[in-house]
């Protein structure tokens, strides 16, 4: 089965004012499009073409670098877009603030560390929230690269990410990474986030 574009569960326009409706779907609609698009065609014919998402990222090591780039993009949009709704922003559930306390000292100094690696991602790329057994950790990815992939620094589960290329803000906020960053916790789907840390 070739890998689809999926739906979202909200508007383009649900997440405004905190990231507006056109870049929204500039960023569906074109962006993890051509993610799919190029994922499916670099797959088509070969031995990985039936594997799961999360498989080829297991093995993207060994995989033409338009599936790491490809496939890393349909993944990390793909999450992207859950870990976001226009419910979200506060505080997490007691299950997850606890965790974050625990592994960060508090709430906010968890929002600063994970705000510190998206604003020092040099260039294009990710910060991430991940389960690495029983921990949590924080770390950057360039590009499309994640956590999944066998090529990580830092390897686990993704439970929180923010997408830092410069299309996911830029018609907004331009250069203003920080001010897209501060709107970004306006719209975290905590309970996503929650129910990903119990995978």
């Amino acid at each position: 089965m070739a890998f689809e574009l999926p739906k979202l569960e909200y508007d383009y326009a649900a997440l405004e004012p905190n990231i507006d409706a056109r870049t929204m779907e500039i960023h569906h609609t074109k962006h993890h499009q051509a993610y799919v698009t190029n994922l499916n065609n670099a797959l088509a014919g070969g031995t990985w073409e039936n594997k799961s998402l999360e498989e080829i990222m297991a093995n993207v090591s060994k995989l033409p670098v338009a599936v790491r780039n490809n496939g890393g993009g349909h993944f990390n949009h793909t999450m992207f877009w859950q870990v976001m709704s226009p419910k979200g922003g506060g505080n997490p559930a007691s299950e997850l603030l606890d965790a974050l306390n625990r592994y960060f000292g508090s709430f906010d100094k968890f929002k600063e560390q994970f705000t510190a690696a998206a604003m020092t991602r040099f260039g294009s790329g990710w910060a991430w929230l991940v389960k690495t057994g029983d921990e949590l950790k924080i770390t950057s990815t360039p590009n499309q690269d994640n956590p999944l992939m066998d090529v990580a620094e830092v390897k686990g589960m993704p439970i929180l990410g923010v997408d830092v290329w410069e299309h996911a803000y830029y018609l907004k906020y331009q250069n203003r990474r920080n001010e897209y960053l501060a709107a970004f916790w306006n719209v975290v789907n905590w309970d996503n986030v929650t129910r990903r840390m119990k995978l």
